[in-house]
């Protein structure tokens, strides 16, 4: 009897083990839904807005990845890409309407975002997952659901390389770069949008990496560009009636108003150039490096963060773990790491991104 009662507890004990199977961070679902019971999977992509380079590349990047899945695993997967226009509240309505849809995911890139409040309680009344992307919410809105993602990297991590690319060059040839011998670098700097963490944090972090290094920095100007190439062209433009030849160093948040400041550059009447470094490692700024007229630019994986984002929505429209590969922190986000890109390595980026 004693025997028996063991061989019975011996069962639930394994039962039980067999049940909590919540590991090493991994998600845990009532039941995963295997591929012949999905026929097929929605995934709602609404971006900030579709004029950003970038942003355009990684949804390229996307498409073409849940595309290759579909054809991996057998089934239909729509990826719906909508832009909110630089506005909040037309990406809220873009939400409700994937909601009422059913879709599967919603992947977001955030208008503003201090305000994913909106994103978060239509996604959440519906039960769907999001996963948050490239901009990233504040802590407390990510830890207000427990299906609730985010695919990005680090800023800081960027503005240092950008500081690091600035000192590589000043190592190189200080002498060529302090045009008016007074041995201060005279710096403008193109920022994105006022109040957006990754403008803020490049800008800070690109400087102070500079500093720290024993250089002396003096700030001419600065010019919110929003990210945009034509709004650069016309802020450079400004900047160069204002300082001209005083302008030593362009410290600009992503590559295309870095091309901006460039073409604005290119158009004025200095003769020598002043030092010009990106972000983003778009085709347009690695082209740049190679003809050596931006010294450099910071590379954003957006190939990795398109994958994460596919195997992410697809995890979660199966409820099934996540890739052991994509290395979730707290089981909720994911950085890829930057790059930097000078014309040393340029061929080897514009090799692997065509």
């Amino acid at each position: 009897m004693k025997q028996s009662r063991k061989k019975i507890a011996g069962v639930i004990v394994v039962l039980l083990l067999s049940v909590c199977f919540y590991v090493g961070g991994k998600q845990f679902f009532k039941h995963q839904k295997s591929i012949d019971e999905v026929k097929h999977i929605k995934i709602g992509v609404s971006i900030y807005d579709e004029y950003d380079t970038y942003i355009a590349e990684l949804m390229q990047e996307v498409s073409s990845l849940a595309k290759k899945k579909e054809m991996e695993e057998k089934i239909a997967i729509t990826v719906d890409v909508q832009s909110a226009g630089g506005s909040q509240i037309t990406q809220n309505d873009q939400i409700e309407s994937f909601v009422d849809k059913n879709y599967n995911v919603v992947c977001v890139g955030l208008v503003d975002r201090t305000d994913a409040s909106g994103v978060i309680d239509k996604a959440k009344s519906a039960d769907i997952p999001i996963i948050f992307f490239n901009r990233e919410l504040v802590n407390e809105d990510l830890e207000r659901w427990d299906k609730i993602y985010y695919v990005g990297a680090d800023a800081v991590q960027s503005g240092v390389m950008q500081g690091e690319i600035i000192l590589e060059a000043c190592k190189k040839n200080f002498e060529s770069i302090d045009k008016n011998k007074d041995g201060i670098l005279q710096y403008v700097i193109i920022e994105g949008e006022p109040g957006h963490q990754d403008a803020l944090v490049r800008t800070e972090y690109s400087v102070k990496t500079v500093v720290n290094a024993g250089y002396t920095l003096q700030k001419l100007g600065n010019e919110i560009a929003n990210w945009n190439k034509a709004q650069a062209i016309t802020k450079m433009t400004s900047l160069l009636e204002k300082y001209g030849e005083e302008i030593e160093v362009v410290i600009s948040n992503n590559d295309e108003m870095a091309l901006g400041a460039l073409e604005a550059i290119k158009n004025s009447n200095i003769e020598s150039y002043p030092l010009v470094v990106g972000v983003d490692g778009v085709q347009g700024g690695l082209e740049s490096v190679k003809k050596k007229e931006m010294i450099g630019t910071v590379y954003n994986d957006y190939r990795g963060q398109a994958k994460a984002i596919v195997e992410m929505a697809f995890a979660l429209s199966l409820q099934q773990d996540f890739p052991e590969e994509l290395n979730l922190i707290e089981n909720k986000s994911i950085y890829l790491p930057y790059q930097k890109i000078t014309y040393d390595n340029v061929q080897e980026y514009i090799r692997m991104l065509n």
